[in-house]
């Protein structure tokens, strides 16, 4: 099938529920993004809501950080785990992830003085319930990770990689853990892997980071990233199995060089999208690490934007900001935008505004952003707004909303 750039827009971002976005409602609406896409990124980073919230602002209407958390730790439903990174996924998915748990088991286990640290932690958790690392007391330091870490924390992190604890609760970024047979169905926690073999894991893992997206290339890809033991001559096989066996339909896309894939469950939607003459452009406004933006070479070829998340690029070195979300604006990235959300004032500040070549200013423009930034003050709690960019249109556009709303 051959698609026009235009089609593949459309159709990517109506499977990412960005088409329409703010559409969908509360726990439900978080409930069903999860189902289609499996798994969105964590990142502790809080300067307008950690990135998961970001991802589900811009598709859920009136998203509330208490809704993901119920989600994870009341209902269990959805899960901390390491997929594309550090993630939420779906919990019904914990099983097809046993070849990393087990792996790590066996990799901490040969460290036979770590492993009686790491029974300390465990007989502190039978002992005490639900914990956190600084909740158990325990000296000593030893290389982890980035950096060098308390062995305490190392300890529940090891238990949590290897799957013998999750996590319970959070308390902004601080991890509470409890055992997972106190915490997980036990038909989930001791199902065996579905997955035989690890090629039929590979060919399951790509099949699920492609459906995280909606469309991707048969290229190397920083989708991929993290899945385990993958090399590129795996990604091949796995691609070319699952085209074989009808489990990804193959596309290709004008002036595009690649072959392109989608699911097969999602060709209906495909089918629909090609019918659309015309869509009514929204803005949402999209996290740093939105599933849409995994591949950020696919969208730079795609929609012909070039984003960069710079927070951990030198200040000197950096093109526009610390913290910094695309514009989306129907089919097409109009703008960045650094915005910071003072809490103590509940003020939304906008720091500057940088607008994606020339647009031009008409009024369905300046509502379509109007709506946005009260919706995304009403995510954030924010009573306020304060401008320090020059942008002219964006002061009107502000200046509005301020009398609307009769905000200061």
């Amino acid at each position: 099938m051959q698609l026009s750039k235009k089609q593949a827009r459309n159709f990517i971002l109506a499977y990412q529920m960005l088409l329409k976005p703010r559409a969908l409602r509360g726990k439900e609406g978080i409930h069903d993004y999860m189902k289609r896409v499996r798994c969105i990124q964590y990142d502790p980073l809080n300067v307008v809501g950690y990135n998961p919230y970001l991802v589900l602002q811009a598709r859920v209407k009136n998203f509330r950080g208490e809704h993901l958390n119920q989600l994870l730790y009341d209902d269990r439903l959805l899960v901390d785990i390491w997929d594309k990174n550090m993630s939420i996924g779906m919990t019904e998915d914990w099983p097809y992830f046993s070849r990393y748990r087990t792996e790590f088991r066996q990799r901490y286990q040969k460290d036979q003085t770590f492993v009686q640290e790491i029974e300390k932690v465990k007989t502190y958790l039978h002992d005490q319930g639900p914990s956190s690392s600084i909740d158990i007391k325990m000296e000593g330091k030893m290389d982890w990770s980035w950096a060098p870490a308390r062995v305490v924390r190392a300890a529940l992190e090891s238990l949590f990689f290897a799957g013998e604890v999750m996590v319970y609760n959070k308390i902004g970024t601080r991890r509470i853990f409890d055992f997972t047979t106190h915490l997980l169905p036990e038909t989930i926690a001791h199902q065996s892997d579905p997955n035989q073999s690890l090629p039929d894991y590979f060919k399951w893992h790509v099949k699920r980071r492609i459906q995280s997206i909606g469309l991707l290339w048969s290229r190397s890809s920083y989708a991929y990233i993290a899945i385990r033991w993958m090399k590129s001559k795996d990604r091949v096989e796995a691609l070319s199995r699952l085209e074989e066996e009808g489990e990804l339909i193959p596309l290709t896309i004008d002036d595009m060089p690649y072959t392109f894939y989608i699911g097969k469950e999602d060709i209906a939607l495909l089918e629909e999208v090609m019918t659309w003459n015309r869509i009514n452009p929204q803005i949402a406004f999209l996290a740093p690490l939105d599933n849409l933006l995994w591949d950020r070479q696919l969208i730079r070829e795609l929609f012909d934007f070039d984003y960069k998340w710079e927070v951990y690029t030198p200040a000197q070195e950096r093109r526009f900001g610390y913290y910094v979300l695309p514009v989306l604006y129907g089919n097409q990235f109009i703008g960045r935008f650094e915005p910071k959300f003072q809490r103590k004032s509940n003020t939304l500040e906008i720091i500057n505004w940088w607008w994606e070549g020339e647009i031009k200013p008409t009024k369905q423009l300046s509502t379509a952003i109007e709506r946005a930034l009260y919706d995304f003050m009403k995510y954030l709690g924010a009573t306020q707004i304060t401008l320090h960019t020059q942008d002219q249109f964006i002061h009107q556009v502000v200046d509005t909303l301020k009398d609307k709303r009769n905000l200061s």
